[in-house]
């Protein structure tokens, strides 16, 4: 373990070179489905420090080995930020990557790329301090998150046949332990009208009106859904409403809106739609349920439908993937880590919430930066979390934390 004990002082000395590259990071623009040149950078910095093998498969994640061993450890990124939004509100250019006063400024900042670049000089302090054992760590920066969480995963593990044992996402925790987070569905509902001149409304059918009765329902809804002791609650809200006409002056003969159902432990996708029916059968509104399906291509021109379902998942207190993250922060720290969750989802939804890998969250920058301006990422926490990731996989092998141990 002494070259575990000396790999945050190795992060350390290595504080300018993972700034510099996070700045890098930030400075090359990726909104979702416009990633090639920010993988282009992070497959020459991971050849760079020393990887022994990168690559991207065809739906463009960036995937980076080290080490040859049994234990299949993944490590994940996503490298898709949301766009800037209103530049007015920026007080530096939005992909400056300025490093100031301790900080890295810039869009992806804190969500994620910070998480990338102390990952990729993680992996280079693990094999300077031949922390290599019976292990194979797959650092990947994926792609499209933002827009579909886990649809890189389901890529990754049904085409390109990277299942791991188990895995770590970089996604921003504070450098808190988190252990799950809720998950979320995505649907439309529609009414159909029937149009008449606005004159006259009482010859028609206005699908607004009608629509209208369902969203009192919706609001009720929320208000009713119960709690988690540790995920929290679960939501439902109308994030978009539409409509159609012949013309301004004519009776809405269509309205659709866009829910958001954020899932807590012991809800499912089956369960919200069944709410949702539940709503239209009692208010007795003439209104489909559709489901949504993300579809847009890749960078790389590859299309790879999934639907707009997300689950919730939470590993045990006591799992050994998340005991394995507690002893890595005390012997890399010596302190004691904090054990939360995330408000918000991340590709753990298809890892650990669809095929039931064992994962645990760590990385640097705060939640509450995330999607926000001036976003930013404090460099102690780049330079902290390059050490856990650097010592993490030994302790993993070492205690024993493979998939067939889950829950």
């Amino acid at each position: 373990m002494n070259g575990i004990s000396h790999a945050f002082v190795r992060a350390k000395e290595l504080r300018d070179e993972i700034a510099a590259f996070a700045s890098q990071l930030i400075q090359n623009p990726s909104t979702s489905g416009q990633e090639r040149a920010v993988v282009n950078t992070i497959r020459a910095e991971m050849l760079k420090v020393g990887f022994d093998e990168v690559g991207t498969d065809r739906l463009g994640n960036v995937i980076g080995r080290v080490g040859s061993g049994r234990l299949r450890i993944a490590m994940d990124a996503h490298v898709d930020t949301v766009d800037v939004g209103n530049q007015s509100l920026w007080t530096r250019a939005p992909h400056s990557g300025a490093i100031e006063g301790g900080w890295v400024y810039g869009r992806g900042a804190s969500d994620q790329k910070s998480g990338m670049a102390s990952m990729v000089y993680g992996m280079r302090i693990l094999k300077e301090l031949d922390l290599l054992g019976d292990f194979t760590v797959y650092v990947v920066g994926s792609v499209m998150e933002e827009d579909c969480d886990g649809l890189c995963w389901r890529y990754l593990i049904d085409e390109h046949g990277l299942v791991p044992d188990l895995a770590v996402i970089t996604e921003p925790t504070s450098l808190r332990i988190h252990r799950g987070h809720r998950g979320r569905i995505e649907y439309k509902i529609r009414t159909d009208g029937v149009s008449a001149h606005a004159s006259a409304p009482e010859r028609g059918e206005n699908a607004i009106y009608s629509m209208a009765r369902i969203l009192a329902e919706i609001e009720q809804l929320n208000e009713e859904l119960r709690p988690d002791e540790f995920l929290g609650k679960g939501t439902i809200t109308v994030s978009e409403i539409t409509s159609v006409s012949p013309s301004v002056n004519a009776v809405a003969d269509r309205c659709e809106i866009h829910i958001d159902r954020r899932l807590t432990a012991g809800e499912s996708g089956e369960t919200a739609r069944k709410e949702v029916s539940e709503i239209l059968e009692r208010t007795g509104v003439r209104a489909e349920l559709i489901d949504l399906w993300y579809d847009k291509p890749s960078y790389t021109g590859v299309c790879y439908p999934a639907e707009k379902y997300f689950p919730s998942w939470v590993m045990d207190e006591q799992h050994p993937i998340v005991q394995a993250a507690r002893t890595t922060y005390r012997k890399v720290f010596q302190s004691e880590p904090s054990v939360s969750r995330w408000d918000f989802s991340t590709n753990g939804t298809v890892i650990a919430g669809i095929y039931g890998i064992p994962t645990v969250g760590f990385g640097p920058g705060d939640e509450k930066y995330a999607h926000a301006p001036n976003e930013r990422v404090s460099i102690d926490q780049l330079v902290a979390a390059a050490a856990f990731y650097a010592a993490f996989p030994q302790i993993a092998r070492e205690m024993g934390v493979a998939q067939d141990e889950g829950e």
